[in-house]
């Protein structure tokens, strides 16, 4: 039962590797493969030969997840007895929806506060925004894991902290409608 037990977080903690370097390896050179259905339903991933590479780039710089960019001074942050103040212009109100993509970071039942960046230059590595998708319905609330220039100007790449790859398409600024700043549990 032990070896069994063993074997499987093994196979998973290797499943969980083999992710992150290809996620790590695509955002690194500013290139999203795509996984392409096999017609079993399962996915293969192209660019397989690169593996030990990104390998050896993963051991060189490690595996953290960049820290969102601090927007509120603390001076805008008033913790009260009775109340806790945040000056904070132009913010919204968010909720999440239970997709697990964003665990644990967030999870349905968290709530956010939001604001709309002015330019693209506010957007950091780091910073989980809000932003609308050609490959899905709805906003998307990702964390930024790559910002790049090509011939059409900035773009993002952004991923869901418990996705085993980035998200699909280079995400222009236009796409953005907003940055989480605070999360409220």
């Amino acid at each position: 039962m032990f070896k069994k037990i063993l074997l499987i977080i093994c196979v998973f903690l290797l499943g969980v590797l083999a992710a992150n370097i290809y996620a790590y390896y695509s955002a690194e050179h500013n290139e999203l493969q795509l996984p392409e259905n096999n017609g079993g339903g399962g996915y293969e991933y192209q660019n397989s030969n690169a593996l030990s590479r990104a390998l050896a780039m993963l051991q060189e710089t490690g595996n953290e997840i960049a820290s969102p960019a601090s927007r509120i001074a603390e001076d805008n942050i008033m913790v009260l007895k009775d109340k806790v103040v945040l000056n904070i212009q132009d913010a919204e109100w968010a909720y999440f929806t239970d997709t697990n993509s964003m665990d644990p970071v967030i999870d349905e039942g968290a709530h956010a506060i939001e604001v709309v960046p002015k330019t693209e230059g506010e957007i950091k590595v780091g910073d989980i925004v809000a932003y609308e998708s050609e490959y899905a319905e709805g906003t998307i609330i990702h964390r930024v894991v790559f910002k790049g220039e090509d011939e059409q100007g900035t773009y993002f790449t952004l991923k869901g902290d418990n996705n085993p790859v980035n998200d699909p398409g280079r995400i222009r600024f236009s796409q953005i409608k907003s940055v989480v700043v605070a999360i409220i549990y």
